[in-house]
């Protein structure tokens, strides 16, 4: 039985979760149920906690966008850094220290302004955005609780994990929406930031594979969980065109650079320093030997899969629905 905790909202805010429902017209719910909450309400997380009792808890709630994390800076801290010591206290008031099992979903971007490449376990963390601190204040508070409490509790950095459930405002899927949307004449040229930004690509369901072995383990320990391979925004957005039959052909400079496809001279891509962020991270590349060694986890979805994956089921989604 899964329960999850969703936040109020005057329109429903369950798009990604609707195929979970037994029945995802009328919202009703089967083996999940959704009980209302939020990260900065400490009541409501110790009620819940204390009712369902569970055996494990995912702390997947963040403001996880790390553009927007530098215009919601104290919002970010409240409900990144505080709501993960929100919970962690709701475990403790409810008596639970001995029978539940923990996650923290920690990130790659406490690396930030990497100190070795690639990063594992032990790298010094240099977060470069309020959402890169505010996950660095909850990674280290889960180290605390497990030492001072014999929590069983883990961090997982997971790197940048991606699927056609990724949200809309995040690079990867606005390059594979805008794609499907030029592929099917809804739109002519989009606009991204920087477009030489290195990530470690990984797809979700891998991802969350790993996260759900770091639970069954004999001992709480923290873990990278990363490809091992490097890949620009640039290449995502040639990859996506590729796929579709466009070659993209990049021309200009900086700001100026734009992207035209080959076989029509139409402009497809420009670049809007809006985009850019006031602290760059510029390449995070995992090594996830940890994993692969006392978890026996290691990633089966490539790269070039992902990006089809995502842009195939874009296509689809434009088509049957040009405004979503």
């Amino acid at each position: 039985q899964v329960h999850g905790i969703v936040r109020r909202s005057s329109s429903f805010n369950t798009g990604r979760i609707e195929h979970l429902y037994k029945n995802p017209q009328a919202h009703i719910e089967g083996n999940m149920k959704l009980h209302y909450g939020d990260l900065t309400d400490s009541t409501c997380l110790v009620k819940i906690i204390n009712e369902v009792k569970p055996s494990e808890i995912y702390n997947l709630g963040a403001q996880s966008h790390v553009k927007i994390s530098f215009d919601l800076a104290e919002y970010t801290a409240d409900v990144d850094g505080v709501g993960t010591l929100r919970l962690l206290d709701a475990i403790k008031t409810c008596g639970l220290i001995n029978s539940v099992k923990f996650y923290q979903a920690s990130t790659s971007e406490l690396f930030g302004k990497v100190q070795e490449i690639p990063q594992k376990e032990t790298t010094p963390f240099y977060p470069r955005s309020p959402y890169g601190v505010a996950k660095l204040y909850a990674y280290w508070i889960v180290v605390n609780f497990r030492e001072a409490y014999n929590l069983f509790a883990v961090n997982g950095i997971l790197f940048n994990h991606e699927s056609p459930r990724r949200g809309a405002n995040f690079v990867t899927r606005k390059i594979s929406r805008s794609v499907a949307k030029i592929h099917l004449g809804q739109l002519d040229c989009f606009s991204l930031g920087n477009l030489d930004a290195k990530r470690d690509w990984g797809h979700a369901r891998d991802y969350v594979e790993a996260m759900w072995l770091m639970l069954q383990t004999d001992e709480p320990e923290d873990f990278v969980i990363a490809t091992g391979e490097v890949h620009s925004v640039r290449e995502f957005v040639e990859k996506s065109f590729k796929h579709i039959g466009k070659t993209i052909v990049w021309e200009g400079k900086n700001e100026n650079e734009v992207g035209r496809c080959k076989e029509t001279g139409k402009i497809h891509v420009t670049v809007n320093h809006k985009y850019y962020r006031p602290t760059e991270v510029d390449f995070l590349q995992g090594d996830c030997t940890k994993a692969r060694q006392k978890l026996n986890w290691k990633p089966r979805v490539t790269f070039d899969e992902l990006v089809r994956e995502m842009v195939d089921a874009d296509v689809e989604l434009m088509r049957n629905n040009p405004n979503a």
